[in-house]
């Protein structure tokens, strides 16, 4: 399949697979064109100011409520497949100030798909509220076939760690392999299946780019209950810094004409739900609008940051911002460390150490991060929640402390963060896995009185 793309970021799209499928002039005729069904679908509320609204007009050879009512995923294939992808409220054990931090989840030694091998490390908020996100670790080994899925307690950050994905939308198939992301809209349904080829448009280390025939892959998801995802605004930095609009892209129409019975995944209220079907609901034939799913190439990403003295905040490595309801504090940021140029004179150069209002979660795609030089791997993940103290451990201090100070390039590395103003409360999996590093404090144990008078 010849995946095709437009660009940009929340424009107003318009595709259709079939000639003629799309009206003209209107959006809801008597009779659609070619016998479709005409449907909306909203990703805000209908009176949004217009930059922050997101619908899209789809044309599809069945209305989405053609499907048998839901029943609880649990009665269908049992406790144990439910048990571990969880939502608000996050309050299963005690959250701890401690600084934690987490090995790679395994590949599932059974086959499992992608919904199934989705597992909760971390959220806050409540999906009730629209407010707030869920961290999770997907780890899959095959494809979701005549299962499909959507998630209408928020939109979905998907971030590869190993392996390429193909996903297909109603709105659209995407290819999204390590170094790269894709966000799918809050309801819009979908199946992930293993890429047989993979896509990537930078550089990334080939080790991660799984050969035709690929068949484990793992990463990360950010399932954010808040605002919609945009652009950070950029201010004094500027109109052409940090990810660029025209580097986003958004699929055209296709659609997927299959009769016979499949099962929808609904994650709706923290629950997960399960009907049949007698078709694919992926048979939007043409669709118009902006509430659309969309990948971007982290590696496009232009990277700001001092040429004089001291580390800049990580705010501006900043992708995608979910705002709250105070102008600067996020509901949630997608912020991102990649490869990039230290040259700041007489300046510690890694992050400074740190006590922050805001709670982050930080993976690693590849590579190494710069501020923590031994257990921090890709696929794993640290959590530093509100006022726990954080920042270089022992061996990074020494060296950056002595470093010679001339330009350096942090190379073939792609390190980010799931930041929020909320406090992010661990589930019980997350403090109860062998995967938890119960020694992680450690690492500043070493740090010794140095001053003098």
């Amino acid at each position: 399949m010849d995946l095709k793309y437009q660009t940009g970021f929340g424009n107003e799209f318009a595709t259709e697979a079939v000639e003629g499928a799309l009206p003209v002039g209107r959006n809801s005729p008597q009779k659609a064109p070619l016998g479709l069904y005409a449907e909306q679908f909203s990703g805000t509320a209908f009176t949004v100011p217009r930059a922050q609204n997101r619908r899209t007009w789809k044309y599809r050879i069945r209305p989405s409520v053609l499907h048998k009512p839901f029943v609880p995923y649990s009665e269908v294939h049992g406790e144990a497949k439910a048990s571990l992808f969880r939502s608000t409220p996050f309050d299963e054990v005690v959250t701890t100030p401690n600084q934690l931090r987490w090995d790679p989840l395994p590949i599932p030694s059974e086959p499992t798909d992608f919904v199934d091998g989705i597992t909760t490390i971390a959220g806050n908020g409540d999906s009730f509220g629209q407010v707030g996100i869920a961290v999770h670790i997907y780890a899959f080994n095959k494809g979701m076939g005549d299962r499909y899925f959507y998630n209408a307690d928020g939109e979905m950050l998907i971030v590869p760690e190993m392996g390429g994905l193909t996903i297909y939308t109603e709105l659209g198939a995407l290819a999204v392999s390590p170094g790269e992301i894709c966000c799918i809209p809050r309801g819009l349904r979908f199946r992930v299946e293993l890429a047989k080829e993979n896509h990537p448009v930078g550089e990334t280390p080939t080790s991660l780019l799984r050969k035709e025939g690929s068949s484990v892959a793992r990463g990360y998801i950010c399932e954010n209950y808040g605002s919609q995802f945009r652009l950070p605004e950029l201010g004094p930095i500027g109109a052409n810094c940090l990810a660029n609009a025209r580097d986003f892209e958004t699929p055209v129409a296709w659609f997927e004409d299959k009769d016979g019975e499949c099962e929808i995944v609904a994650k709706f209220g923290g629950q997960l739900w399960s009907c049949t079907s007698g078709h694919s609901p992926l048979d939007v034939v043409a669709w118009h609008g902006s509430n659309v799913p969309y990948r971007y190439d982290l590696r496009r990403f232009n990277t700001i940051g001092s040429i004089s003295y001291d580390h800049p905040d990580p705010s501006i490595f900043t992708v995608l911002t979910s705002p709250s309801g105070e102008p600067g504090v996020a509901n949630c940021d997608f912020a991102i460390f990649p490869e990039r140029w230290l040259v700041a004179e007489d300046t510690f150069r890694p992050p400074w150490y740190h006590r922050n209002t805001m709670s982050e979660y930080m993976g690693l795609i590849y590579g190494a991060y710069d501020a923590k030089e031994e257990g921090f791997v890709p696929g794993g993940g640290s959590l530093h929640n509100q006022m726990s103290a954080h920042g270089p451990d022992l061996d990074a201090f020494e060296k950056a402390s002595n470093a010679d100070l001339k330009p350096q390039k942090l190379e073939g590395t792609m390190a980010f963060m799931f930041e929020s103003r909320y406090i992010i409360r661990p589930t019980r999996f997350a403090m109860e896995t062998s995967k938890l590093q119960h020694e992680y404090g450690e690492v500043w144990q070493g740090l010794k009185k140095n001053f003098h008078k």
